[in-house]
Parts: C-alpha cells; sequence; structure tokens
C-alpha cells in the first residue's frame, strides 16, 4: 500500500511581523540597485504582495525564511511591518529552494493571472512594473496553446517568450519533445526553439503551410533536415545517458593525477622526460577544478 503523500506546506496564509522573520542568506548589492528589483518594490507598493513569503517556523517564535527574500528586502524598504506567509513544516531550505522558480516566466505568468484575478487592472500591472500594457496582456496569455506537462516541464527554466510562441505552433505531443530536448541541452533560447521548430514534420504542425512559407524550404530539403535533426538527438540523448558516468571517471582520475603533480619528485621526472604528459595531465586537471561546482553560499 503507498503511503500518502505529506503536504509541505499549511494551506492558509499567515501575517507575521517582518522582525519576526529571519533570512537565510544575504542579497547582493548589485540585485538591489537592478531593475528588476525596483520593479518589484514598485508592484509591492502599487498592488501588495502576490506570492506568499516562505516561512519555517522556529523555537521562540521566529521564523526562518525559505523563498522570498528579494520581496522582503521590498517590504523592509517601504517601512511594511507585516508580510503574508505560508509555513513549511520543516526547515529544509536547500531542498525546497532548489524547486522554486527564480523569475522564471512561468511564474510570472502565474502571478500576473492571480494578480488579475484578485481585480487588479491590466493598467495597474503595466504601470507597478513599469512595462507597456502589451507585455501585461502577451504575459497574461503565455500559456494559451501550451500542454499542461510542457508548461510544468518547463515552470523553473529561463525560457523566453518567444520561444513560447514557437512551442505554440506545435502540436502537444511534438510540443513535449521539444521542451525534452530544450532541458537536454539545458538550451532555452529562442534561437534553439526556432531550430526545432524549422525540423518539425508537418503532421506535427496545427499550420503547416505557414511554417513552410517561414522557412523558404523545399519539401525535400525539410525532409533531410527533419532526419539530421532526429538523428542528431538520439545521438545526444545517448551521449547525455553516458555522460554521468564519463564524468564521475574524470574527476576520479583527475584528483588520481592532481595527488601525482603534488609530489616534487615526480613533478620533476615527468618535467626533463616527458614534458608533453606533464601538459596534458595538468589541463586535465585544471579542466576538472573548473568544472566543479562552488561550495561557497
Amino acid at each position: 500500500m503507498t503511503k500518502p503523500v505529506k503536504i509541505a506546506f499549511e494551506q492558509d496564509v499567515v501575517t507575521l511581523p517582518i522582525d519576526r522573520l529571519l533570512p537565510t542568506k544575504g542579497l547582493p548589492k548589485s540585485l538591489l540597485k537592478g531593475v528588476k528589483y525596483s520593479r518589484i518594490v514598485a508592484s509591492i507598493a502599487e498592488v501588495g504582495i502576490i506570492e506568499p513569503l516562505s516561512v519555517a517556523q522556529q523555537k521562540g517564535g521566529t521564523f526562518l525564511l525559505l523563498d522570498g527574500h528579494v520581496r522582503l528586502a521590498a517590504l523592509r524598504e517601504q517601512d511594511v511591518s507585516e508580510a503574508p506567509c505560508i509555513i513549511a513544516h520543516d526547515d529544509e531550505s536547500f531542498t525546497y529552494n532548489k524547486r522554486v522558480n527564480r523569475l522564471a516566466v512561468i511564474q510570472e505568468h502565474y502571478m500576473i493571472v492571480r494578480a488579475l484575478d484578485r481585480g487588479v487592472s491590466e493598467e495597474r500591472l503595466a504601470r507597478a512594473l513599469n512595462v507597456d500594457i502589451k507585455v501585461i496582456r502577451n504575459r497574461r496569455h503565455l500559456l494559451r496553446g501550451i500542454s499542461q506537462d510542457v508548461a510544468e516541464l518547463l515552470k523553473d527554466k529561463q525560457v523566453g517568450h518567444v520561444a513560447f510562441q514557437k512551442l505554440r505552433k506545435m502540436k502537444p505531443i511534438r510540443q513535449l519533445e521539444v521542451a525534452e530536448l530544450m532541458v537536454s541541452a539545458n538550451n532555452f533560447t529562442s534561437s534553439y526553439a526556432k531550430a526545432l521548430l524549422a525540423t518539425t514534420k508537418p503532421e506535427d504542425l496545427h499550420n503547416p503551410d505557414e511554417q513552410r512559407k517561414a522557412t523558404g524550404l523545399t519539401t525535400e530539403q525539410m525532409e533531410r533536415l527533419e532526419r539530421e535533426m532526429a538523428e542528431l538527438s538520439t545521438d545526444y540523448k545517448e551521449l547525455e545517458m553516458s555522460y554521468g558516468d564519463d564524468m564521475l571517471v574524470l574527476v576520479v582520475a583527475s584528483g588520481f593525477l592532481d595527488r601525482l603533480l603534488g609530489k616534487p619528485e615526480i613533478e620533476r621526472f615527468l618535467a626533463t622526460r616527458h614534458p608533453e604528459f606533464l601538459e596534458n595531465f595538468r589541463s586535465i586537471v585544471q579542466a576538472t577544478s573548473l568544472d566543479q561546482p562552488s561550495t561557497a553560499g
């Protein structure tokens, strides 16, 4: 029998004093001087907090802030004393934050929709975010024609608006294939989405004649491009499957070489007898060290 799914947060939004919220990280000064931050401040001043802060209760009546550091900074800047929050059942902020959108375009879409559903006008939102009202309308309808599975897959990815325009031209199954390719390649640019659209079969498009005119390619050229793209996608997926094992071997080998070159007598021997080996060993160690994620938080 399967275990019931544990709900990570309380269902109700509560209002908490800001002085009882404990941030878990500092914000860089460059962020606080950026355009996005100024827009968040303006939005909060105009329409208030749309997305509650996420917190975990601590002993003594304080709350650990899991998500919402930028919003908290904006509230403090405006001398606001309370903030709407949702309370987590634990304080595993690292695990939670790994799954939180970071100003992803889909999150922005959901926030705009929520604000509009609460009665905030498009004009007021545009003024708060300092954008043209057409931008608000475009973002409001971002997921129109987009498969729900695709929206779920890309919800925390930095996908541009133009990429969604390209996805919208495809039928749901092809949308999902393209979204998976974008995630696999970690490439969410509009140019990549456009290339994938160009190699989509006519039967997977809502309006194949329109796409054929847009590319200017003949039927034979399109068929050849589709075959080449399909082969490339297959090769890429096979490479991705083996990447993890290969990377593990590389890291282990690099660690061994690093220790080896740390012995002066061995390094001198290689420099004298086999300088080409020494150069290659140093390149491997350096390349692997650059690939390692920074542990600084």
